[in-house]
């Protein structure tokens, strides 16, 4: 292998993408919908009523705001003593929406 042909080769295995391509893309209905299917599931082991649990998504820039409205008893169970069970479903959405590129929050209305 000649020297120039080294150098063509070393160049396109270290090159990085131009600009253009490493643009953050919208994220894609499908990955959200993933995101939200596995939030869903983990509130519906938690809570008593899991058929009146309600499930939105607001996207709000970067970050997808889901909202989880519960009946009352319901919201205590999810929020657990001392909001640990809350942290726990946080840092799970948190850690599966970065998995497929994207940033999500979970707010609880009553």
């Amino acid at each position: 292998m000649s020297v120039s042909q080294l150098r063509r080769t070393s160049s396109r295995d270290g090159a990085r993408d131009p600009p253009s391509a490493r643009r953050d893309k919208r994220p894609s209905s499908h990955t959200l919908g993933l995101v939200k299917q596995f939030l869903e599931f983990i509130i519906r082991q938690l809570v008593e009523f899991p058929d009146e649990m309600m499930l939105s998504e607001i996207p709000s820039g970067k970050t997808t705001i889901f909202r989880v409205q519960l009946r009352q008893t319901d919201v205590g169970r999810i929020i657990g003593r001392n909001g640990q069970t809350i942290q726990a479903i946080r840092a799970l959405l948190a850690s599966s929406a970065a998995r497929h590129g994207l940033r999500a929050t979970l707010e609880i209305v009553e």
